[in-house]
């Protein structure tokens, strides 16, 4: 592909908070660029600038219903930001045309259909196409990703707790059945269309909630891929997780609990997480005891670690943050396209964290 000749990009289900995130992204990709966008209803027609003034004067593309013919004619990849359900029945044939496919939805991340509709509660309708399917964790999964047409985009609290956990689990070092995940999201990871009146500013202002407790959609999520870092011979993993509304827009902040299968000290523990990342140029890990903000990494697409371990309880505690639009979502899904098309893979993706 010369510099003249961008990869033509479609972003289906743009008027979301995701949709909009891959078009700021991609805005400043010298090899991609946006030429189809979709939306449903009332915002089609409108543009994706209009739908989010953000992005006036730097993506203007006019939003349309999708339409899966013109979509072909025009596009060499897709990224699919829509509802759980929605994907399956598209993406089977978007990749009978040959389009590349990104999917940020949940139908495409677990193997196991059983599993999938035991935990969304939906018949799978594209099982042979889930077969080919690769979860797009890039440190964990690059090579598997560089040879895909179909990559499953993780989810944003899986991106989190997988990140700090798997190199734990990997290691051998904690046991199995003691992990416990806490994790607090913005409300921005709730979407932009649908939505109760629990997420309506007065509802959420002032407030620290749990919900979904000892049901949340994410935890086979993340129990399939630590079952993959451990290796298959390891008998299956199983995790408490608990997720958790923050007042606040945008980032996730996890925080991961498991005991030590022998006594350790924090800067043991921090050298087998920091020697993992070494050459990840989106996992910063923070020196022994040193611990992670979410006001650090909101805009970018890094995720932070620290530990920490309690040599009272032999417990070690790794703290994660992540923008839950970026590394949890849109940015994770460029550097997935970025190593599924031949792309550096940190192209587009350098900025720095806003701050304050």
């Amino acid at each position: 592909m010369t510099s003249s000749q961008k990869l033509q990009v479609a972003v289906i289900g743009a008027s979301g908070y995701g949709g909009a995130e891959l078009v700021r992204l991609l805005a400043g990709h010298p090899q991609a660029e946006v030429a189809l966008a979709t939306a449903s209803g009332e915002r089609a027609g409108a543009k994706i600038s209009d739908l989010f003034p953000s992005l006036r004067g730097i993506c203007d593309v006019a939003c349309e219903e999708f339409d899966l013919e013109r979509i072909a004619s025009t596009c060499d990849f897709a990224f699919l930001a829509l509802p759980h359900g929605k994907a399956m029945e598209i993406v089977p044939p978007l990749l009978e045309r040959g389009i590349k496919v990104c999917d940020l939805g949940a139908d495409f991340r677990l193997r196991d259909v059983a599993v999938y509709q035991e935990w969304y509660k939906l018949p799978h309708s594209a099982c042979s196409t889930l077969q080919e399917a690769v979860y797009g964790l890039p440190e964990w999964n690059r090579e598997p990703i560089k040879k895909a047409r179909l990559v499953a985009n993780p989810g944003c609290y899986p991106t989190s707790a997988i990140l700090a956990l798997a190199p734990l689990v990997a290691a051998d070092i904690i046991e199995r059945d003691s992990i416990i995940v806490d994790s607090a999201s913005g409300t921005s990871g709730a979407g932009r269309s649908s939505f109760g009146l629990g997420m309506h500013h007065p509802e959420v202002s002032g407030d620290y909630k749990a919900y979904n407790v000892g049901s949340h959609r994410h935890t086979p999520e993340i129990e399939q891929a630590l079952n993959d870092a451990s290796g298959k011979t390891a008998a299956p993993l199983h995790i408490t997780f608990t997720a958790h509304l923050l007042p606040i827009a945008r980032g996730i902040l996890s925080t991961s609990y498991a005991t030590l299968r022998q006594p350790l000290d924090t800067a043991s523990v921090q050298r087998v997480i920091a020697e993992r990342y070494t050459a990840e140029p989106f996992v910063r890990v923070h020196p022994a005891g040193e611990l992670p903000q979410i006001k650090h990494i909101v805009g970018s697409n890094f995720c932070d670690i620290g530990v920490k371990v309690d040599t009272r309880t032999n417990r070690v505690i790794v703290i994660s943050a992540e923008d839950n639009l970026v590394k949890g979502a849109a940015g994770q899904a460029i550097q997935n396209m970025n190593l599924m098309c031949g792309f550096e893979e940190t192209t587009s993706l350098h900025g720095a964290p806003v701050f304050p």
